[in-house]
C-alpha cells in the first residue's frame, strides 16, 4: 500500500491547511484566461493565511491546493526582484512585500482582499500582464553608461558627492508599479512612463556619462517628460521608496535651464 501524505490528501481535496493562530480571509481576484474568457470577471476563495503571511503566500496556497489554473509572476519573494507587482485593494503593490495583518479589517470584521493586475499593459492571463511596451519604453532612454574616446587606463573615479546625486533612482527594480499607477500611462500607451524617465535620470546626473544630452532630448519628445502631471501616484506605489516625482521634475529643469 503507498502512504499518502496529509499534505498530498489536501492538496487533492482543494483543502488549504489552516496553522494554529490563522485567520480566513476572503481573496477576491480578477480572473482572465484568453482561452476561454471573453472578459475578466472576479472570483472568491477564503484562505486561512497567518497575520505574518505576505499576500504572496495566500496567492501561491490558492495554486498550490485550490486552483492550479492561477497565473501571477514571482521570483525572489524578498522585494528585489520586482517580478510580483499587482493591485491590492486598489493599489500597485508587491505581493511579496505586503503583509496580511496590514489588509485585516477592524473590529474582527471579516477581511476582503481583492487583487487585480496592474493596469495599462495587456492582461496575458490573470495577473500576468504583457511587460513588453514597459521595456520597450525603458530600452528606448538609453539605460546604460555611455562614453567617448578611448578606453581608460583606470576605474572612472567618483566622488561621494557625484554617486549622491543620483543614488535615489539607483533603486529601481523595474516592476512597473510607478508607470502603471500613472493616469497618463493608462491613456495613453505612447508616454514614456515613470519609470523610464527614473533610469534615464540615472545616467542623465552620472558625472561619468557622455551622454546626457541624447537622453534629454529623447525626454524632450511630445510623449515625453512633459506628458507628468505631478499626480504623486507614482512616488506613492513605488515599493522601493524611490522620489519619483522628484526626480522628473529634476529631468524637467535639466531640460529647462541645460544643467546637469
Amino acid at each position: 500500500m503507498t502512504a499518502i501524505s496529509e499534505d498530498t490528501t489536501q492538496r487533492l481535496s482543494g483543502q488549504i491547511p489552516a496553522p494554529e493562530g490563522s485567520v480566513t480571509i476572503t481573496v477576491k481576484i480578477l480572473r482572465f484566461n484568453p482561452e476561454v474568457d471573453t472578459e475578466a470577471h472576479w472570483e472568491s476563495y477564503d484562505v486561512p493565511a497567518l497575520p505574518t503571511d505576505r499576500v504572496l503566500n495566500v496567492l501561491m496556497s490558492i495554486k498550490n491546493y485550490v486552483d492550479g489554473t492561477l497565473s501571477f509572476r514571482r521570483s525572489c519573494a524578498h522585494g528585489i526582484c520586482g517580478s510580483d507587482a499587482m493591485q491590492i485593494n486598489g493599489i500597485n503593490r508587491l505581493a511579496c512585500k505586503v503583509l496580511v495583518k496590514d489588509l485585516l479589517a477592524k473590529d474582527g470584521k471579516q477581511t476582503t482582499v481583492t487583487i487585480a493586475p496592474i493596469k495599462g499593459l495587456p492582461t496575458m492571463k490573470d495577473l500576468y500582464v504583457d511587460m513588453e511596451p514597459f521595456f520597450e519604453a525603458y530600452r528606448a532612454v538609453k539605460p546604460y553608461l555611455i562614453a567617448y574616446g578611448n578606453e581608460p587606463t583606470r576605474e572612472r573615479i567618483q566622488s561621494q558627492a557625484d554617486r549622491e546625486r543620483f543614488d535615489d533612482t539607483t533603486k529601481c527594480i523595474l516592476c512597473a508599479a510607478c508607470t502603471s499607477s500613472c493616469p497618463v500611462y493608462w491613456n495613453d500607451g505612447s508616454y514614456f512612463g515613470p519609470a523610464a524617465i527614473v533610469n534615464a535620470h540615472r545616467f542623465i546626473f552620472d558625472s561619468r556619462d557622455e551622454g546626457s544630452e541624447e537622453r534629454l532630448d529623447i525626454l524632450n519628445d511630445a510623449e515625453g517628460v512633459w506628458r507628468c502631471r505631478t499626480t504623486f501616484n507614482c512616488t506613492d506605489a513605488c515599493p522601493r521608496g524611490i522620489q519619483v516625482t522628484k526626480a522628473i521634475q529634476e529631468v524637467k529643469r535639466a531640460l529647462l535651464f541645460k544643467r546637469v
